[in-house]
């Protein structure tokens, strides 16, 4: 189980799941149709995978985490992740898969801005759940890729694809944005729990030990990545989750530079500052005024 089947091609991918390769950059199946992948290994894809969950599709395991996703999950796997497959050997799959090399972006706008679709770094248990609407506008997307990719290659071939992909994942951002709100009840305890993280870290000796704290702290401490924690806390709020950091900063720092014992540079360090200047720089930023400034103007 330690080892980590790398996969780099997509024709070698193809080959694990029995499909032809009709293009080197790109692949849309059947589940059903095509052969399961080995059972019980790790793999390492260098390439952008999304899975619509059709039946059951067992067990995947992304990071340290399992999940057995329902019917209508979309899932997002970005290039160099590795996912863990653990299934019954019994079970039958169904759903679609589509796989697309970075290479295929390469020269394109969408290329440019692969890394704003923060999905594909969403553990697997954020994955987007859809209704059976949603469902179908995937679906259909996943078909004119295909048709295309069955047509004869000509000069507008690469960009009605990669239009096509463009399209779908942008219809994933709308669909994610709808998940948040319909989740708020769930959102508001993070968003209250994050308050008191931020209240606790600063209360402790972390600031010391640790220094400042940073989005992924806090997104561990409540069990999820990175990027689905801070779009959630800028859809709920407006603002981003270093944002909220920041803000708790400046304001314990207005508290503390009334203390006319503790120097600035005293103060910076209290609050998980390597550099005063460095705080002097982001007090200014937030305030318009240095902390001396502050402290003599008040």
């Amino acid at each position: 189980m330690n080892t980590i089947l790398k996969i780099d091609k997509i024709s070698q991918y193809n080959t694990l799941r029995g499909i032809e390769t009709i293009h080197p950059l790109i692949s849309v199946f059947d589940i059903s149709d095509s052969k399961m992948l080995p059972n019980h290994v790790k793999m390492n894809l260098a390439f952008y995978s999304i899975y619509l969950k059709g039946g059951d599709c067992g067990e995947l395991k992304y990071g340290r985490k399992t999940y057995d996703y329902e019917e209508g999950t979309l899932i997002f796997i970005g290039p160099g992740q590795v996912m863990e497959i653990n299934n019954d050997e019994n079970y039958k799959p169904t759903g679609l898969g589509l796989v697309f090399h970075p290479d295929l972006l390469k020269g394109s706008e969408l290329g440019k801005r692969m890394d704003t679709y923060t999905f594909f770094s969403y553990e697997i248990t954020e994955a987007l759940h859809l209704s059976e609407k949603e469902r179908q506008i995937i679906k259909e997307l996943f078909d004119k890729i295909k048709f295309e990719l069955q047509q004869t290659i000509d000069k507008h071939s690469k960009s009605i694809i990669i239009n096509t992909i463009e399209l779908l994942l942008n219809y994933c951002v709308r669909f994610y944005d709808r998940q948040f709100i319909t989740r708020e009840n769930l959102n508001t305890g993070i968003l209250s729990r994050f308050e008191q993280l931020l209240n606790d870290y600063f209360k402790s000796e972390n600031p010391n030990k640790l220094g400042l704290p940073s989005v992924s702290y806090f997104a561990e401490c409540l069990h999820l990545s990175a990027n689905y924690f801070g779009d959630l806390i800028k859809k709920e709020t407006g603002k981003t989750a270093q944002e909220h950091i920041q803000l708790k900063i400046i304001d314990l720092a207005k508290e503390r530079i009334f203390d006319v014992d503790k120097s600035v540079s005293e103060i910076a360090f209290e609050l998980g500052f390597k550099y005063p200047q460095h705080f002097n720089r982001m007090f200014k930023k937030t305030t318009g005024y240095t902390p001396n400034e502050y402290r003599f103007l008040n």
